[in-house]
């Protein structure tokens, strides 16, 4: 079988690619330009991607694909529909950042709710000696223990940060979904959690429902001037509206890992913050830990493994049997 991956470079080069367990030849791409997808796969049993983008277009030279394997948990780079309707598995990689996003999480909160960058920015600009004493109080720091935290989206990650919070003295908050009566205790609606959270972290999923669930009627509701924190998807938040509030003073700061265009661009509206104390920007890293990395690769080599056995795993579209 012949397998192609065809952005090896997404992932750190010290993460290992075990062996797969069957004969076969591997081509490998550091990156892979939207215009090559066709000419790449064309000849492909087996693809693996991460972000570069399989389209229905792109799938219709390639007559031998039986299975792609998406070196990521999202796949809305790859048409699943067109997959399904030619037969192809595609399989996912899961809950391998259960550890690594929470902890980006709090990281990029106790960063911005202690002025951790602003602060280290200062020493660097030579504020300590300019202060003429021990300390300077240029920034504000706030506790954690007390504060709400509002968490839109109850999945692993979700309920992984709840649990953290909790363990730091913090009231946790759910967002209610509108698409089910949510009645439990710590569940509210969207806007009451907007009005009450002293830090909102996102950890839904971007779809038609959630793409700018973060408005400028949001941020209006912000009443306690909250911390937020995405380190979930680009879309979800308006960032023209994000970067109005904080400049505003509308939220006290914000700490992203994710945006709508990737790599940032010169153009992008968070070029105006980039260097504003109250906001971090870390570049889609969240999930990389060493530790997470090396189990996304081994997660994959296994869903590889398991469908040339027959037997697929972690299917987003219909099961098919090797051959």
């Amino acid at each position: 079988m012949h397998v192609v991956f065809l952005d090896r470079a997404t992932l750190a080069p010290q993460t290992q690619l075990r062996p797969l367990p069957f004969d076969h030849t591997l081509e490998t791409f550091e990156r892979t330009a939207p215009e090559a997808v066709a000419a790449r796969i064309r000849n492909a049993d087996i693809v693996i991607t991460n972000k570069a983008r399989i389209t229905e277009a792109a799938l219709a030279g390639a007559t031998r694909l039986r299975m792609i394997a998406i070196a990521a948990t999202g796949t809305d780079n790859v048409d699943l529909a067109a997959c399904a309707a030619r037969g192809i598995v595609v399989s996912n990689v899961r809950d391998y950042a259960g550890n690594s996003v929470p902890e980006h999480t709090f990281a990029l909160i106790f960063a911005l709710r202690r002025g951790l960058a602003a602060y280290r920015d200062a020493v660097r600009a030579g504020r300590w000696l300019e202060s003429g004493q021990f300390c300077f109080f240029d920034y504000p720091i706030r506790n954690l223990a007390g504060s709400t935290l509002g968490v839109i989206g109850d999945g692993a990650l979700g309920q992984a940060v709840a649990q953290m919070g909790r363990a730091l003295g913090l009231r946790v908050l759910f967002a209610a979904r509108k698409t089910r009566n949510d009645a439990r205790a710590g569940y509210v609606p969207l806007e009451t959690l907007l009005e009450v959270s002293d830090i909102i972290t996102l950890h839904c999923p971007l779809n038609v429902d959630t793409r700018d669930l973060i408005d400028a009627t949001a941020f209006a509701r912000m009443k306690r001037r909250p911390l937020l924190i995405n380190t979930a998807r680009g879309g979800l938040v308006n960032e023209a509206a994000l970067v109005d509030a904080l400049q505003s003073g509308a939220i006290s700061g914000a700490g992203f890992d994710v945006v709508t265009q990737e790599p940032l661009p010169a153009d992008h509206p968070f070029q105006a913050i980039v260097s504003h104390p109250a906001f971090i920007l870390t570049p889609h890293v969240a999930w990389a830990s060493d530790e997470a990395m090396q189990a996304l690769a081994d997660q994959l080599i296994e869903n590889i493994a398991a469908f040339y056995e027959g037997k697929p795993r972690n299917n987003v579209t219909a099961m098919v049997t090797a051959r």
